[in-house]
């Protein structure tokens, strides 16, 4: 006999709800099989199906359905993919005045609908915090709530304090780091000193570095320039991008690109926006620096333009959104390789804390909603519009974020032994980004009546199905915590 899985369930059930044990079948191979769908890995893509037993992969293989009372889910006509992994999202972070408006409950919602079934978040210490209570304290909120996997950075925000306790958070399960190079009003900033010594240590660790990229005093003194009531009035919003030209990420790129080369650390540029950063990161790499870039869906297809518009605040991020020839620098790099993620660095606020701005860009709380619309960016502005391919895809959202950051190949891939974190998609389902009726704990998004394809109908978070039918029918708690023993490469 077979039947579908119910929603929300990791073990088969019969129409009645009876247990499948209770009906008499024997032990059985599986306890669930994906049936006729197109599994596609980083290595190809190939007719299969997927054989699922106690949250793991156990078999991908043809010929799997028919028999041993395992819940069948039917995949014909449609793509599986690895869960997708967001490695730079900021849920419930206290920031720019307020708190982000999604927390880990409806951000990870969010993220099931989208096919993500992994994300690592921030812990960031506050005042005179360590890096054991950070790390406590986001636990703190994301454990009871989460519901999917995920895991850590630790930011170093006082090199003094927080060096020393590098390695204890490493045998913690912790072994990335992050460091802004801006943001000394939040007492997070990281001088150059701070840098060098992270990138040693984390060569010592087999630890990895994160950074925010930006140049702060020259960023400093151009808002300073333009902060004039003149000036706000007449260009509004316009004047977040004005203040950032690109030299301000290009030249922090290039500054903590050198510190790794002599130090011999591994450093990822954390959402790359500029052509210029991915022109250092190829011309580096190529040298055999040990550094890799991510960049942001919001970075491949929306532009400063939008700046504009009576709604130009809404788009303030950090780094900000760039122009269309950046736009176009960042999808040859991800096909050809030196921009080799994909995530969202998601930090959600709706449009009332928006409105905190009241005319003076700086007051804007920075930061777009993302987790929900990743996979379908990507799968539409990047596979259908033929930038890059199904295999390439799945490797920058899946496959390298999972190898970068210590998770492979208990994630990002579909192969025997992984974690059953599986995506089902229709290849020409497309769905209107409508705030009402999504997940994101926001009242307005970047996309709002863009049709995208790529949202999961399925989603299976360890074998157990959380997105049905496009609704999320997981629960909160079921996330689990994923230690890691050191960063990854690739």
């Amino acid at each position: 006999m077979t039947y579908a899985p119910a929603c929300g369930q990791n073990q088969p059930f019969a129409a009645d709800g009876t247990a499948a044990h209770q009906l008499g079948t024997t032990t059985m191979a599986f306890d669930t099989i994906i049936a006729g769908g197109e599994v596609i890995t980083a290595d190809g893509r190939k007719k299969a199906d997927v054989g699922i037993k106690d949250g793991k992969v156990t078999a991908v293989k043809k010929g799997l359905a028919g028999g041993n009372g395992a819940a069948v889910i039917d995949a014909k006509g449609k793509y599986v993919i690895p869960g997708v992994l967001d490695v730079h999202v900021h849920l419930e972070l206290p920031f720019c005045g307020t708190t982000s408006s999604d927390d880990f409950n409806t951000g990870t919602r969010a993220a099931a609908r989208g096919g993500v079934t992994t994300v690592i978040d921030f812990a960031i210490p506050y005042g005179e915090d360590s890096l054991e209570d950070a790390y406590k304290k986001w636990r703190a909120k994301a454990d009871p709530k989460t519901c999917i996997d995920y895991c850590f950075h630790m930011a170093i925000t006082k090199w003094d304090r927080h060096g020393p306790e590098m390695e204890k958070m490493v045998e913690m399960g912790c072994p990335t780091f992050k460091e802004f190079m801006i943001y000394e009003s939040e007492g997070w900033q990281s001088d150059d000193r701070a840098i060098f010594n992270a990138l040693e240590k984390c060569k010592q660790l087999g630890g990895m570095l994160l950074m925010h990229a930006e140049s702060s005093r020259v960023l400093d003194e151009l808002i300073a320039r333009n902060h004039t009531p003149e000036k706000m009035k007449k260009y509004g919003a316009q004047l977040h991008g004005m203040t950032r030209p690109n030299y301000i990420e290009a030249e922090a790129i290039q500054r903590a690109v050198k510190w790794a080369e002599v130090t011999g650390g591994r450093l990822y540029i954390v959402h790359m926006s500029t052509a210029e950063g991915a022109d250092i990161i190829r011309d580096a790499q190529a040298r055999g620096v040990d550094v890799y870039a991510e960049t942001c869906a919001q970075y491949l297809v929306l532009d400063d333009a939008l700046f504009k518009g009576e709604d130009g605040h809404l788009y303030a991020c950090c780094p900000q959104i760039k122009k269309k020839s950046d736009q176009q620098r960042l999808w040859k790099g991800l096909k050809r390789g030196e921009v080799c993620v994909v995530s969202t660095d998601t930090c959600s606020f709706t449009r009332e804390q928006k409105a905190m701005w009241n005319g003076d860009w700086t007051k804007i709380p920075m930061g777009l909603p993302g987790l929900e619309t990743l996979l379908p960016i990507v799968y539409t502005h990047g596979v259908l519009a033929e930038r890059m391919s199904l295999r390439q895809m799945v490797e920058k959202l899946c496959t390298n974020p999972a190898k970068l950051m210590g998770l492979y190949p208990q994630k990002g891939t579909i192969a025997k032994g992984s974690d059953a974190d599986i995506t089902i998609i229709d290849p020409k389902k497309k769905l209107k980004v409508d705030p009402a009726t999504m997940e994101t704990n926001t009242d307005w998004s970047p996309y709002a009546g863009w049709k995208l394809a790529g949202f999961a109908e399925k989603t299976l978070s360890r074998g157990r199905v959380i997105v049905d039918d496009y609704k999320f029918c997981g629960e909160n708690g079921w996330g689990k915590w994923l230690p890691r023993k050191k960063a990854g490469k690739l």
